[in-house]
C-alpha cells in the first residue's frame, strides 16, 4: 500500500514501462460499508489489469485497509476535487475512470469505454440509475431527470462515473481542486477540448443520499447548483454544505445496533 500526502513525489506518474489501459480513481471518506463491493465490481467490469487508485480524505474507519487490498492508496486534502486531482496525477492509464465509492460499474464497461474512445470521444459518462432499483415514482423521475439533463446539455455529475482519455484530461487542465461542483466544472472544461459522449450503459449509485429526506435533498442540491450558476464561489458553497452535513449528523446520529 502506498500512503502518501498529495503533494509528495510519490504521486508523479512513471514515464517508463507499459501503461495500463484503464486507471480507476476512487475518492473516499469513511466508506468501509460501500467500498469492497464497489471495487470488486469495478475490477470485474474493467478487467484484472486495471490500475486502481484510492484517494482518501482522512477516513477514520477501515476504508484505507479495504482499499489497499485492491490497489494503491494515496492521502489527499479532503474534498472530491483535490482527491480526484491527486488520483489523476498519479494515474498511468490511457483511459481515466472517476468512480464514487457508492457507485457500481456495469458489466461490459471496458468494451463500452473502448468503443467510445475508438469512435472519437475524449470524455463522457454513464447513464444514471439507483441502487437498489428505484422503489417508487419519485426515484424513477429522478433517474429520468438526470439522464434527460445529461443528453440535453451534455453535462454530468460524479454519480455517473465520468471518464476521460489521458490526452483530453491533460488538455483541459483536469479536475479543479474544488470542494463542490468539481464534476460540473471538469465537464465544462473537457467539452472545450474533446467530444463528450454519454454512454447507454448505466451505473448504479446508492440511494442513501435521498433516503434521509428525498424532497429536502433535491431542493438543497438545486439551491446549491443555482448559487454556483450565479457565480457564488464553490469554496464558500462547500463550507456551507459541510456545516449542514455536520448539523444533520449531530441531529440524527446513526442508530446503535
Amino acid at each position: 500500500m502506498t500512503r502518501s500526502p498529495a503533494n509528495t513525489p510519490a504521486e508523479t506518474r512513471p514515464r517508463d514501462g507499459p501503461k495500463p489501459e484503464f486507471s480507476l480513481i476512487v475518492p473516499t471518506l469513511d466508506e468501509e460499508a460501500q467500498l469492497e463491493e464497489t471495487l470488486g465490481r469495478a475490477k470485474a467490469a474493467l478487467g484484472p489489469e486495471v490500475e486502481v487508485i484510492i484517494v482518501d480524505g482522512g477516513s477514520r474507519d477501515r476504508t484505507v485497509h479495504i482499499g489497499a487490498r485492491y490497489g494503491r492508496v494515496l492521502l489527499a486534502d479532503r474534498g472530491r476535487g483535490p482527491q480526484l486531482r491527486a488520483g489523476a496525477r498519479a494515474a498511468t492509464g490511457e483511459i481515466l475512470v472517476f468512480l464514487h465509492a457508492d457507485t457500481w460499474l456495469p458489466d461490459g464497461s471496458a468494451a463500452a469505454l473502448r468503443a467510445a474512445v475508438r469512435e472519437g470521444a475524449g470524455a463522457g459518462c454513464f447513464r444514471f440509475a439507483l441502487q437498489p432499483p428505484a422503489p417508487d415514482l419519485r426515484y424513477r423521475l429522478l433517474e429520468r431527470g438526470v439522464n434527460w439533463r445529461t443528453r440535453r446539455f451534455l453535462t454530468a455529475t460524479g454519480d455517473q462515473a465520468i471518464f476521460a482519455s489521458r490526452a483530453a484530461y491533460d488538455a483541459c487542465g483536469g479536475f479543479p481542486a474544488l470542494p463542490l461542483f468539481e464534476d460540473v466544472a471538469f465537464v465544462r472544461a473537457v467539452r472545450r477540448v474533446a467530444r463528450f459522449e454519454p454512454l447507454a450503459q448505466a451505473v448504479r449509485t446508492s440511494s442513501r443520499r435521498w433516503e434521509a429526506g428525498f424532497l429536502r435533498t433535491i431542493l438543497r442540491h438545486w439551491a446549491l447548483r443555482a448559487a454556483y450558476a450565479a457565480g457564488v464561489d464553490p469554496r464558500r458553497l462547500g463550507r456551507h454544505h459541510m456545516r449542514r452535513d455536520q448539523q444533520e449528523a449531530a441531529t440524527n446520529p446513526p442508530a446503535t445496533p
